[in-house]
């Protein structure tokens, strides 16, 4: 890919977001797609046209993944979504390339995260492209593989699995289930329409319904972990394993919870769902720690507020979230909107989006891996750019 006539148009559009005037949304959107191709163009070169990156390691360098990572499918579909957004057909060749990478994928049985590592690739490669009806197959088999982790008793997918792995095991959980799981039901729904099995929605459902009925605290946050008896499907414990505390509001999950309960209502239009969706992120809009720019602190209970660390990956996941929420029949929608686009442009500014050639060629500054595991601390990530440019993308079409 040659990197000059994008390099140019991105230094010129940035020039026209730095003026002392906020950018229509049509040339907020035009100019921080033009930064991303370029960064990401970037990002394409340095890998090789072969390498997944991830994040940065603490030595400044790009960590890049294989196709078992949990986050190897944000990166092919940042640049199927770079395709959507620009019409350019030279990103074709380049997407189908770093999903078919990853098609290994599909038999993982290991952990829950196929739905994140196949739905944001092969899902979005299946919406764009038309020659790809061969992704359908591995669309299904995700999916098969994602329900062997179905726990019938409890109702659940399991998250990770305990046996062999001592940071599991040592705090005695048999069955642990985690908010993150809501974003892979997903790719069930999407099994369901492809196969006609009806197997892959009844499944999502049930894993919905049991994290509704026990995730959520009475102020609409809710925890990371559940833990569950696999004989008889009761709750053994409540934790927060990534957050600062068993009762804080860990940001990251609060988003995936968000977007999760979206994802359910969507697809089966039972409003229990968007009810829950719209109760959190009221918790987290209405949290008196939440900062005037909108981008969290990385856990809203953090001891050292103001001074912690924040979360892009929660906000841009957020913002998506809500503009997807704003099309719905939802009292006031146009403030989920407004809010999204305050958080955009807050995620767009200097304090939290690279400058062209740093920042390891990732979009967005400031992400947060885990704290309590010393994990990806205040770093690029690249979930949080998939879902700025997934953000880009769902503000552009509220204006068709």
């Amino acid at each position: 890919m040659n990197l000059k006539p994008l390099l140019g148009a991105a230094c010129a559009m940035i020039c026209v977001a730095c003026s002392s005037h906020k950018p229509t949304v049509p040339s907020f959107i035009t100019e921080n797609v033009e930064f991303a191709k370029a960064q990401l163009g970037l990002a394409i070169e340095a890998s090789g046209k072969c390498l997944n990156p991830v994040t940065l390691n603490r030595d400044g360098s790009v960590y890049y993944c294989g196709y078992a990572d949990w986050r190897s499918g944000f990166f092919p579909g940042s640049i199927w979504y770079l395709y959507e957004l620009t019409g350019d057909t030279s990103y074709l060749p380049l997407a189908r390339k770093y999903t078919e990478a990853i098609r290994p994928a599909e038999h993982l049985t290991w952990h829950h995260d196929i739905g994140f590592i196949i739905n944001c690739s092969f899902g979005n490669g299946m919406r764009l492209a038309p020659d790809t009806a061969a992704y359908k197959d591995v669309m299904v088999q995700a999916a098969k593989s994602l329900c062997t982790r179905f726990r019938p008793n409890a109702g659940v997918i399991q998250s990770w699995d305990v046996k062999g792995n001592s940071w599991q095991s040592e705090r005695g959980w048999e069955c642990p289930v985690i908010i993150d799981n809501m974003m892979n039901l997903e790719l069930l729904f999407e099994a369901t329409k492809l196969s006609g099995d009806s197997t892959f929605h009844k499944v999502a459902v049930a894993h919905a319904d049991r994290t509704l009925s026990e995730h959520f605290r009475p102020d609409g946050s809710c925890y990371h972990v559940v833990d569950y008896n696999i004989s008889d499907g009761s709750v053994r414990h409540k934790q927060t394993a990534q957050g600062y505390a068993d009762e804080s509001v860990w940001s990251r999950g609060q988003a995936w919870a968000i977007y999760g309960f979206t994802i359910c209502y969507r697809e089966t239009k039972d409003r229990k769902y968007l009810d829950q969706a719209l109760k959190t992120f009221n918790r987290m809009k209405n949290d008196p720690h939440m900062p005037e720019d909108l981008i969290p602190y990385w856990d809203m209970d953090a001891p050292n507020i103001p001074d912690e660390p924040r979360d892009v990956s929660s906000a841009s996941c957020i913002a998506s979230a809500l503009y997807e929420i704003s099309t719905y029949d939802v009292p006031d929608a146009a403030s989920y909107r407004e809010y999204a686009d305050r958080i955009m442009h807050s995620l767009a500014s200097p304090d939290y989006r690279a400058t062209l050639g740093t920042n390891g060629n990732f979009i967005l500054m400031h992400s947060v891996g885990s704290i309590p595991h010393n994990s990806e601390i205040d770093v690029p990530l690249n979930y949080a750019d998939y879902y700025f440019l997934e953000a880009l993308k769902r503000r552009k079409d509220l204006d068709k």
